[in-house]
């Protein structure tokens, strides 16, 4: 999967496509509006990282990119990419436990901590996309 040059787009099917891991340099892009919210994103090499209404979203370490994020009430589900592996974070209801899928397996239940952060590993191999699925 390729970076996303523009930073963040929104796609046809109304999900969100962020990040370039391939920047060796910081860029960011603020008031991005999307489906009546303001995103704002964070990106390059060493960490991607997205907000919506000043809201923490999503933070990757190293940099990703991300296809076809969507969010919905119960969780959230997108595509990742990158050039190694990445400890992803999440921003979801707090103190709630939620079945997380990771390239079509499950990674079991985690429990998001008291401010509604999930955190988990993915591994990522350059070019490759990986499915990543969190629901209740």
């Amino acid at each position: 999967m390729a970076a996303v040059k523009e930073l963040i787009r929104t796609e046809k099917d109304g999900t969100l496509s962020f990040g370039d891991y391939e920047l060796d340099k910081k860029s960011k892009l603020e008031d991005f509006e999307s489906g009546g919210n303001l995103y704002k994103v964070k990106t390059y090499n060493e960490l991607t990282k997205l907000e919506r209404d000043g809201l923490f979203v999503y933070e990757s370490e190293p940099g990703t990119s991300v296809n076809d994020f969507r969010a919905t009430k119960d969780g959230v589900e997108f595509k990742v990419s990158g050039n190694e592996d990445a400890q992803i974070t999440v921003g979801l209801t707090e103190d709630t436990e939620y079945n997380v899928s990771v390239g079509g397996k499950s990674a079991g239940k985690i429990k998001t901590n008291l401010g509604g952060k999930l955190s988990f590993s993915v591994e990522l191999t350059r070019g490759e996309d990986v499915e990543v699925k969190i629901y209740l």
